[in-house]
């Protein structure tokens, strides 16, 4: 604890008392006598907090307090008085006061203050220090990250922006490959063409062909009209395929095609169009365990294979957390129209020993939660949903019982956990297994799990 304190108290007993219990509490103090005294310390020295009394001979609280945020704008200030009225505590909120204190108080709300105000000047800090670091290196578009993986990540799609090649982005749900595929479409020289993603999970089998590549009138049941596919209508642009781990093999070689020679040739017709179309594919799947599975075509995979952006978990890369934290305050506060709540220190903790199987989606999520819940007053641990407050079992702790288990059964509990967990909601359920979409779909088939019935 390093955060220091300068305290201004006319009255010598009060100034050693109040000294004396923030020392022992561990923070460094400066005690003064007089408005004059604290700004000359002010002017040589840092400190964090200013904890000042408001009546004081010749220059009282209020006029320390301006006085003091002129020369220290980000400093932390809290009043003492022993006439705390609303119009008191007022004016000095309009000055910049963090908080105050009403005399007497006694040592557990002194420090109470102390700490929630260096918090949220510490918070303040924080998303300063954000703002200043998008132009170091440590923000790229929408995507927040100091830490040495990200910043490898960053040197990768900077890279992907300058050149046309095909990019695989390889990474969990939930850690941004969009946000990565937009990023490199915008920034680069298509981004006044269109941008068209594509969910390959969420398309049934039999239609996978029809969206990609479009289908003349008539080329199955229910094909009123001709209809282009997404290959057409980004023509000049770019196309995203996410999941593109869960493509049927038929797909994967007119997919080879387009990507080899620029041309589709929709559902129905034997005529083939010319389209230029820059493509960047995403999975959460080892591709290469599937080729070896016999489940992705090689040649597909080589073909993908160009320029590779791996996107790390949120749990291997904490030293992310705070920057994305005070990243989704600020835009959180703005989309919910509330002030942005603070968030103390031992909530970031438990942030840390949570596991994030949804990775940085899931972290906005709750933290969206835990803000319209708050109602913009501080977020504690008490806010925090239950899976937060749990301690998370660290890897390979889990113990293969006595007389053994069948694999089978544990995996339909499991599934069936995270259905409830996730209200029913297949794609949260299937973030939280660490599953893709279709496959949880499959699996929920297999177990002849009906999500309805386990969440009721």
């Amino acid at each position: 604890m390093n955060q220091r304190i300068l305290i201004t108290e006319d009255d010598q007993t009060q100034r050693d008392i109040i000294a004396d219990i923030l020392d022992l509490a561990g923070y460094p103090t400066l005690a003064v006598a007089s408005g004059e005294e604290a700004l000359d310390a002010l002017r040589e020295e840092d400190f964090d907090l200013l904890l000042t009394d408001m009546k004081m001979p010749g220059m009282d609280g209020l006029e320390l307090l301006r006085r003091a945020k002129r020369l220290r704008p980000d400093l932390e200030v809290v009043v003492m008085t022993a006439h705390a009225t609303i119009r008191t505590a007022v004016a000095a909120m309009k000055e910049g006061a963090a908080d105050y204190l009403e005399k007497p108080f006694d040592k557990e709300e002194l420090l109470h203050v102390i700490g929630r105000s260096l918090e949220r000047g510490d918070l303040r800090r924080r998303n300063l220090r954000l703002s200043e670091l998008v132009s170091d290196g440590v923000a790229l578009g929408n995507i927040i990250g100091e830490s040495q993986a990200m910043q490898a990540v960053f040197e990768r799609v900077r890279r992907a922006v300058r050149v046309a090649s095909t990019v695989l982005i390889f990474g969990e749900s939930g850690t941004g490959k969009e946000l990565i595929a937009r990023h490199i479409h915008f920034e680069g020289p298509r981004k006044n063409k269109p941008f068209i993603v594509v969910n390959c999970a969420a398309i049934p089998d039999n239609l996978v062909e029809s969206e990609l590549f479009g289908h003349e009138k008539g080329a199955f049941t229910g094909a009123e009209t001709s209809r282009a596919g997404k290959f057409e209508i980004a023509d000049g642009g770019t196309i995203f395929l996410d999941e593109i781990g869960d493509m049927r093999l038929e797909s994967q070689a007119k997919l080879l095609r387009v990507l080899q020679d620029g041309v589709v040739e929709r559902v129905g017709s034997a005529k083939t169009r010319q389209v230029n179309v820059r493509t960047i594919v995403a999975t959460n799947r080892n591709l290469k365990k599937a080729v070896e599975e016999g489940t992705f075509r090689e040649d597909l995979y080589f073909r993908l294979e160009v320029l590779v952006i791996e996107l790390p978990p949120l749990r291997a890369r904490m030293q992310d957390l705070p920057l994305l934290v005070g990243h989704f305050r600020e835009k959180l506060a703005k989309k919910l129209g509330i002030p942005a709540p603070p968030v103390g220190a031992d909530v970031i903790e438990a942030f840390r020993r949570y596991r994030w199987p949804g990775n940085v989606r899931e972290l906005e999520h709750t933290l969206e939660q835990l803000f319209v819940l708050s109602e913009g007053r501080p977020v504690t641990v008490e806010d925090l949903p239950e899976k937060l407050r749990e301690p998370t079992p660290v890897s390979g702790a889990f113990a293969l019982p006595p007389g053994g288990l069948v694999l089978e059964e544990l995996e339909e509990d499991l599934i069936r956990q995270a259905i409830t967990r996730s209200g029913g909601r297949i794609k949260e359920a299937a973030e939280l297994l660490g599953l893709s979409y279709k496959t949880l779909q499959y699996r929920l088939k297999k177990h002849a799990i009906d999500r309805h019935d386990v969440q009721d």
